[in-house]
């Protein structure tokens, strides 16, 4: 991880940098194909949980942390609980000016640290086929694929229109 890099819980003051996180993130993964239906889901998903993530992952029995260096945010990683003994991560993003540093790996090793001392076996997430590296990255952490499907319904997890989606767990 790039030295000054701090992962911190997340704060109101944050709103905006993890708004605009979010939107690059998405903007790069859309094929052209697909680029209405992701602008459609960027916005569901804004208004449904990135806008409010304070209440949207307390109501979740969660929480959310971001990664900064020298005062930008420039990765994020939420937690909702799942069962007693399983949380699910979701919006682990890392900008794309900070990939291949090592951002993405040290969000997930303080995410399972966080997971252990809250008592959590489990692990749970999911990715689409449109992001290829993170499914090549959840495996290499040793991430065990225990379902896929096609996503046909819109929500503020997937965007729908028949992606394939990998569903992941790990013991801790």
């Amino acid at each position: 991880m790039l030295e000054n890099t701090t992962i911190r819980p997340y704060d109101y003051g944050d709103k905006e940098a993890v708004e605009e996180l979010f939107i690059e993130v998405n903007r790069l993964l859309a094929p052209d194909s697909l680029k209405e239906a992701f602008e459609n889901y960027i916005s569901r998903s804004l208004e449904e949980e990135i806008s409010r993530i304070p209440d949207y992952y307390d109501e979740k029995g969660g929480s959310f942390s971001v990664a900064e260096l020298d005062g930008q945010i420039i990765g994020m990683f939420g937690l909702e609980a799942r069962e007693p003994s399983s949380m699910e991560i979701r919006r682990m993003y890392v900008s794309s000016n900070y990939r291949r540093k090592g951002i993405a790996k040290a969000l997930m090793s303080h995410a399972e640290s966080i997971c252990r001392r809250a008592g959590i076996m489990q692990i749970e997430l999911s990715t689409s086929e449109v992001q290829g590296a993170a499914v090549a990255f959840y495996k290499s952490l040793g991430f065990q694929v225990v379902k896929e499907e096609r996503a046909m319904s819109v929500s503020n997890k997937t965007i729908g229109g028949g992606i394939l989606r990998f569903y992941f767990t790990k013991n801790l």
